[in-house]
């Protein structure tokens, strides 16, 4: 029985020795990667080319929103109480179509990141993969992700970059 404990002991640290020495971790910077690419320059560039579009499309129908605000709140006291309702309804309007455009506008940005993206997320995705098969890593964890309290492992950045033939 005491030769059993022992055999079962032994078997457990070769086991578990093992299994550490296996398990190689790496970390990876994935934001600088990101932010050293190209690919994400341009699109980054492009959308905001987008938003800052919409953006002024939505500021300039608030300025004339604004204009006839003003506008009939001077002309007021010399208009009649219809009058008055009407223009309070084609305000209400107006802001209601503001509202609208500027949630247009998000969702459509929204779609405008998703297609962009897409192909540069899934190119990193290939580069740490390849990486990480090429260096023998079974993980490779994002090193800003607050996931994990000890990073020790290897970093994997400057493998990533190099693959993606960047700086």
């Amino acid at each position: 029985m005491k030769k059993l404990s022992v055999l079962f002991a032994a078997v457990m640290m070769v086991v578990s020795v093992g299994m550490a020495k296996a398990q190689k971790i790496a970390t990876l910077d994935v934001m600088a990667v990101l932010n050293a690419m190209p690919e994400k320059k341009k699109a980054d560039a492009d959308i905001k080319v987008f938003l800052d579009a919409k953006q002024a499309e939505i500021k300039k129908k608030a300025d004339a929103g604004q204009a006839k605000l003003k506008q009939y709140s001077e002309e007021a006291p010399k208009k009649t109480a219809e009058e008055n309702k009407a223009r309070e309804t084609e305000l209400q309007k107006l802001q209601e179509e503001i509202a609208q455009m500027q949630e247009k506008a998000q969702k459509d940005l929204q779609g405008k990141q998703d297609i962009a993206f897409a192909p540069i997320e899934k190119k990193l995705n290939e580069a740490i993969e390849k990486v990480a098969k090429a260096s023998g890593f079974e993980f490779v964890m994002d090193s800003n992700s607050s996931a994990f309290v000890y990073k020790g492992g290897a970093d994997a950045t400057a493998a990533v970059k190099k693959e993606l033939g960047i700086q």
